[in-house]
């Protein structure tokens, strides 16, 4: 078995243009993006929805919010300045090719990838040559979800606009999330979360961060360098509906540490609750009222059982 099977790649790849079997999705190792970092990626899962019939059992993929996740992936090209040769539309009708060519039969989860594909040794952006591949692998819970996360705060701190730009996904920006997720399962914790350059929360190593303060929802705000998550505005849309007071603000260490309840949200870490924060016990060490209810509606909605939020999913039978 190969290595990406046994990492669970599902059979098929888009490279340079066309569909490949997983093993010829390779570059060279002169590639530019490879040497550099020159790259921005996405992440985008897939949901398996079961519907019962008299006869049978009927099974799709639920693919969550692909149109925002691939506005956002052209936003963060260009903020690189880069373009490729493919429109939102194109690359939303590659992704449901490419599902249906693989046909998961469990959670999936897609990695689109735009990367300075030419060979030249400089590091200049200015003439480099964009490229764009995707591939899928089976995914279940990247991080608990239902045992609650031991998180620390990182001593690297999170990097900032002037630097690497945390709203676009940079690929070697995530060597920032990298040392910090590192230093946190060295030490015996779940994950790590990070400062802004101001002392401020920002996020986890990848993953917004929302807590709960007196029946309030509080996030940090977009300008705190986080990355401008679609988890994120998707439990603030859900939030807003259940009339659930927000707040997107700056937040001290220390105040993480007297929230009521709090938890990480994203694509991978979907909505995950937290525990404990550098050792102290967040509440009553159990899930919070509104970290549940939030947490119980956004599976309902990507296994396909909330009717308002059915514009959210892309069906693949």
């Amino acid at each position: 078995m190969s290595e990406q099977k046994q990492n669970g790649a599902l059979p098929f790849a888009f490279l340079k243009g066309k569909i490949v079997p997983i093993e010829e999705a390779n570059v060279s190792i002169m590639t530019n993006g490879l040497q550099y970092g020159n790259g921005i990626f996405g992440g985008i899962r897939g949901y398996l929805e079961k519907t019962k019939s008299s006869n049978n059992t009927q099974t799709k993929i639920n693919i969550f919010r692909i149109s925002d996740h691939y506005d956002r992936f052209l936003k963060s090209l260009r903020i690189l300045n880069q373009t490729i040769s493919y429109t939102k539309e194109q690359l939303v009708k590659i992704t449901l090719e490419l599902a249906r060519r693989n046909k998961p039969t469990v959670d999936c989860y897609f990695r689109p990838f735009a990367y300075a594909s030419h060979l030249g040794f400089s590091p200049d952006l200015l003439h480099a040559k964009f490229d764009f591949a995707l591939y899928m692998v089976s995914m279940g819970e990247y991080l608990p979800v239902s045992a609650g996360l031991k998180l620390m705060i990182s001593s690297w701190t999170r990097i900032s606009d002037r630097s690497i730009p945390a709203r676009a996904k940079i690929c070697g920006a995530y060597v920032n999330s990298s040392l910090a997720k590192a230093e946190a399962v060295s030490s015996g914790f779940d994950d790590a979360m990070m400062l802004s350059e101001d002392g401020h929360i920002s996020e986890g190593s990848a993953a917004n961060f929302f807590m709960v303060r007196h029946g309030v929802l509080v996030t940090s705000p977009k300008h705190s360098d986080i990355l401008e998550g679609v988890t994120r505005r998707s439990v603030l849309k859900i939030a807003k509906d259940l009339g659930i007071p927000t707040e997107e603000r700056e937040i001290d260490r220390t105040e993480s540490y007297i929230a009521d309840e709090a938890f990480l949200c994203g694509t991978g870490v979907q909505v995950a609750w937290i525990k404990e924060i550098d050792g102290r016990k967040l509440g009553d060490g159990k899930i919070g009222p509104i970290t549940e209810k939030l947490q119980k509606i956004f599976f309902s909605i990507v296994r396909g059982q909330s009717e308002k939020y059915h514009h959210w999913l892309t069906r693949i039978d």
